[in-house]
């Protein structure tokens, strides 16, 4: 055995055993090969005292643009098209491969430091990030949402993010046993055109890749929508192949019940983004209702430009006190349910569920401990809860994915945090904004 982590408690996610009081957990080749009340008799090669923490499954994202860390606090308080049109896409533009590598390197390293052990990440210089990620040695699903203004130029075999995706099945699909992995990516409805819709569909059918897009974030998206094809964007997407693969798709504000039938019965994903949404002022999801109708619910920040954070646990919290406000009851949305989202959720969404999002013996061993110790926790009367509305990031001591430790107690593993922060001040930022020297 080559880690046991000792007296903690372990909040597991396992319906069938869902929190272990005095808890062991070992870990053995990237494995939890044990999990008791009961000590093992096997030595470890390294013990973890874990009194006073919770032991989890680590936190997936289901929704992110990790490179736009660079864009943090760069355009807050805009609607969303002049967010985007004005200040954001003329930003990206500037972008090279080299100032998506400092921003996903800054990226990834606060995600890590706040218990996010996988991400499904939408965004262009895919194997750029790749790379990033196969090093930082968290697990990722990485698309570039395809978009097109022009459908009577658009060419799917000379799109850019066909390209990529080329690259992508060559040199970085299924990395690591599976580790790093390729999605295909729509950006939405609104940004594409049928033919980029079938044909990135047909091509996640022939590959068998997951499928990432945006969907309804905006009342004017939806209305625009059916004005444009007498349909929502769920079902314009679904007549055209799209829901035929595993999908994930972000926000969901705006669809209507009828959506969520086809999405459950397409057994979709809906990533829930509650604080881009609100700064946005986009709206709320119907995420309780989603779930009730078997929607696969899961957790995502977006992009920190319309967020300013990657702390999950923001994501966690405000995804159950959202609902319990505006549906008037306060039963909705249980914490259990909560972690769920941001666990399990998020495992079934990127085709994971078999290998985490749970600790329960056989799994990969990527779990987080959490310090309840603190004053901003105790006393600790129901540990679920506690997670769930007392702790936040920065009470994540450790991270590690596959039993490979990427971060613990102030120290990256695996990440060079000061080469990323002046990577992004001395290049990164000069080129974004158009100041270089």
């Amino acid at each position: 055995m080559e880690l046991l982590i000792k007296n903690v408690t372990a909040v597991t996610m396992d319906p069938q055993n869902p929190v272990v009081e005095n808890c062991f957990i070992g870990i053995d080749q990237g494995k939890i090969c044990w999990l008791s009340e009961k000590e093992p008799g096997e030595k470890a090669g390294r013990v973890v005292d874990g009194q006073g923490c919770a032991a989890m499954p680590g936190l997936v994202n289901a929704h992110t643009h990790l490179p736009m860390t660079l864009l943090r606090g760069y355009a807050d308080d805009y609607a969303l098209q002049e967010w985007l049109q004005d200040h954001i896409f003329p930003a990206e533009g500037r972008l090279d491969a080299r100032c998506v590598q400092a921003g996903m390197m800054l990226g990834l390293a606060e995600s890590i430091r706040f218990g996010t052990t996988s991400v499904t990440e939408m965004y262009f210089k895919m194997p750029t990030m790749a790379e990033v990620c196969f090093q930082a040695g968290i697990k990722a699903n990485l698309c570039n949402g395809a978009m097109c203004f022009d459908p009577a130029s658009y060419d799917f075999h000379k799109a850019g993010e066909t390209l990529e995706m080329e690259e992508m099945l060559k040199s970085w699909h299924m990395a690591d046993e599976g580790r790093i992995r390729l999605d295909v990516g729509i950006h939405g409805e609104y940004t594409s055109c049928p033919a980029v819709w079938e044909q990135n569909a047909a091509y996640a059918q022939k590959h068998g890749l997951n499928i990432h897009l945006h969907l309804s974030e905006t009342k004017k998206e939806q209305e625009e929508c059916i004005a444009r094809w007498g349909k929502t964007p769920a079902r314009v997407l679904a007549d055209h192949g799209v829901f035929e693969s595993r999908v994930t798709a972000a926000h969901g504000v705006w669809i209507t019940e009828e959506d969520m039938d086809l999405l459950a019965e397409k057994k979709a994903t809906v990533a829930h983004n509650p604080v881009s949404n609100l700064k946005l002022a986009s709206g709320v999801a119907p995420a309780a209702r989603m779930a009730e109708k078997g929607v696969n619910v899961a957790l995502g920040t977006d992009g920190v430009a319309s967020n300013n954070s990657h702390d999950l646990f923001e994501e966690i919290k405000l995804s159950a006190l959202l609902q319990k406000g505006i549906q008037g009851d306060p039963r909705l949305v249980p914490a259990g349910q909560a972690l769920s989202w941001a666990t399990r959720g998020g495992a079934f969404a990127q085709g994971r569920e078999k290998e985490c999002g749970m600790l329960q013996k056989g799994m990969d061993a990527d779990l987080i401990l959490v310090d309840l110790s603190g004053v901003a926790t105790q006393p600790v009367h129901f540990p679920v809860s506690a997670l769930c509305y007392s702790a936040t990031g920065r009470e994540v001591i450790l991270t590690m994915v596959r039993g490979r430790i990427l971060y613990e107690k102030g120290e990256f593993k695996t990440i060079d945090v000061e080469r990323a922060m002046a990577e992004m001040k001395s290049y990164a930022l000069p080129r974004m904004t158009g100041r270089q020297a």
